[in-house]
C-alpha cells in the first residue's frame, strides 16, 4: 500500500483538475439541459442529474482503481480484456440480454442503468492495439503486422457496426489507423489504405444499412425534413447561433429550457452550452478539453516503453475523434453519430470508460520512475 501511495507523487495533478473542472462543466450542462419546466412542480434536480452525479462518482472510483494497478499488468492482460469487451458485444447482438433503442440492439440493462459494451470496447482495443505493435515493436514496419493490426480491430469493428452503429465502429477503424500511424508503420501502407478507403466510397455506400444513408442525405439537406430527421440539425444551429458571444445566460436559454432540442441532454450539450454560455463558454470547454489531451500527449511522450506511450496515445485518439464528432454534428459539420461529447455528455457507459481510461493515461504516468517498486 505505502508503494503505491508513493507512485501517486508522480501523478500529473494539472490533469486531475482540468479532468475535475471538465466533469463539473459537464454536471452544469447536463442540470440545464434537464431542468424542469417553469410551469411545473417538479423539484429542480432531475433524475438525470442525480444519476450523472452518481456517475461521476463511480468513474472517478474506478480510475483511481485503474491507475493504482501497475500498466504492465495490463499489458499482460490486455489481449483477455478485448476478448471480454467482444463477449459482451456478442451477447448484446445474440442474446435476449440486449437492450433495443432508437432502432438498435447497443445495451445490456443492469438494472441501475444501461450497459453500453461499444464504449467499454474502446479502451480494450486501445490495449490490445498497444500490446500487438509493441510486442512488434524492431519490426513493426513490416506489413505484416499492419495487417494483423486490421484483423485484431476488425471483430469489434463489424459486431458494433451490425448493431448498427455507424458513428462507434468508425471510431474504432479511426484509432486502429492512427495507432498504427503512432506506432511506426511505414507510410506508403497507410497511404495505399486511405486510397482504397476512398475508391471504394461508391461500395461501402451500397452497404449503408438505411437509417445510416438518411442520416447523410438530412445532413446535406436539413430542411427537407425540417419537421422529422432534420428537426434536431436546425434547432441545434438556431441554438448556437442565438448564443451569441456571451450566451443567454445559465438556465435562460430558450431553445434549451424550452426544450425544443431533443435528447439535449447528450447528442446535443454543445447546443445547450453555446446557447447559455455562449463563444466563452464554448471557448472555456475547449481551452479545458485541449490542455487534457495536451497532458496526455504528454504523458505519451514521458512512457518508459513502447506500450506506455501506445496506450496514452489510443486514449488521446479516442478522445479527441469523440470530441470533433460531437461538435462538428452540432455545428452542421458532419452528420449526426450518436457519439457523446466526453465528460460533458449525459450517460454512464461513456463517462465510466472515459474515466477508466484516463486512469490507464495516470498509471503509465505513475510508473515512468525505473526505479521505484511496483
Amino acid at each position: 500500500m505505502s508503494s503505491i501511495l508513493r507512485r501517486w507523487r508522480y501523478a500529473d495533478y494539472l490533469l486531475l483538475l482540468t479532468l475535475l473542472a471538465l466533469l463539473g462543466y459537464g454536471l452544469l450542462m447536463v442540470y440545464s439541459s434537464t431542468f424542469p419546466s417553469k410551469d411545473t412542480s417538479s423539484v429542480a434536480f432531475s433524475d438525470y442529474f442525480v444519476k450523472q452525479g452518481i456517475f461521476v462518482a463511480v468513474g472517478l472510483l474506478l480510475m483511481v482503481a485503474v491507475a493504482c494497478v501497475d500498466y504492465r499488468i495490463l499489458h499482460a492482460s490486455a489481449y483477455f480484456i478485448y476478448g471480454t469487451a467482444l463477449l459482451m458485444l456478442m451477447v448484446v447482438m445474440f442474446t435476449s440480454h440486449g437492450q433495443s433503442e432508437y432502432g438498435s440492439q447497443r445495451w445490456i440493462d443492469l438494472g441501475l442503468f444501461p450497459l453500453q459494451p461499444s464504449e467499454l470496447a474502446k479502451p480494450a482495443l486501445v490495449l490490445a492495439l498497444a500490446r500487438y505493435f509493441s510486442d512488434h515493436e524492431t519490426d513493426v514496419s513490416a506489413f505484416r503486422h499492419f495487417a494483423g493490426s486490421a484483423l485484431l480491430t476488425a471483430p469489434a469493428f463489424a459486431l458494433v457496426y451490425a448493431q448498427p452503429d455507424l458513428g462507434t465502429s468508425s471510431t474504432f477503424l479511426v484509432l486502429w489507423f492512427l495507432m498504427s500511424m503512432v506506432a511506426g508503420v511505414r507510410f506508403r501502407y497507410l497511404a495505399l489504405t486511405g486510397a482504397i478507403g476512398l475508391a471504394s466510397v461508391p461500395i461501402i455506400w451500397s452497404m449503408l444499412k438505411d437509417y445510416m444513408r438518411d442520416r447523410i442525405t438530412i445532413f446535406l439537406n436539413p430542411e427537407s425534413d425540417p419537421l422529422g430527421q432534420g428537426y434536431n440539425i436546425i434547432q441545434a444551429l438556431i441554438s448556437i447561433g442565438s448564443g451569441g458571444m456571451y450566451g443567454r445566460g445559465f438556465l435562460a436559454g430558450t431553445q434549451s429550457q424550452g426544450h425544443f432540442l431533443r435528447i439535449q441532454y447528450s447528442d446535443f450539450i454543445f447546443s445547450v452550452l453555446a446557447e447559455e454560455l455562449g463563444f466563452m463558454g464554448a471557448l472555456l470547454l475547449f481551452a479545458l478539453l485541449l490542455l487534457l489531451l495536451l497532458r496526455i500527449v504528454r504523458v505519451a511522450n514521458l512512457s518508459r516503453d513502447a506500450f506506455g506511450k501506445l496506450a496514452s496515445s489510443g486514449v488521446a485518439i479516442t478522445l479527441l475523434f469523440s470530441i470533433y464528432v460531437n461538435v462538428a454534428a452540432n455545428l452542421r459539420l458532419m452528420p449526426v453519430t450518436g457519439i457523446p461529447l466526453p465528460f460533458i455528455s449525459y450517460g454512464g457507459s461513456a463517462l465510466i470508460t472515459n474515466l477508466m481510461a484516463i486512469g490507464i493515461v495516470q498509471s503509465v504516468l505513475m510508473r515512468r520512475k525505473r526505479f521505484l517498486p511496483r
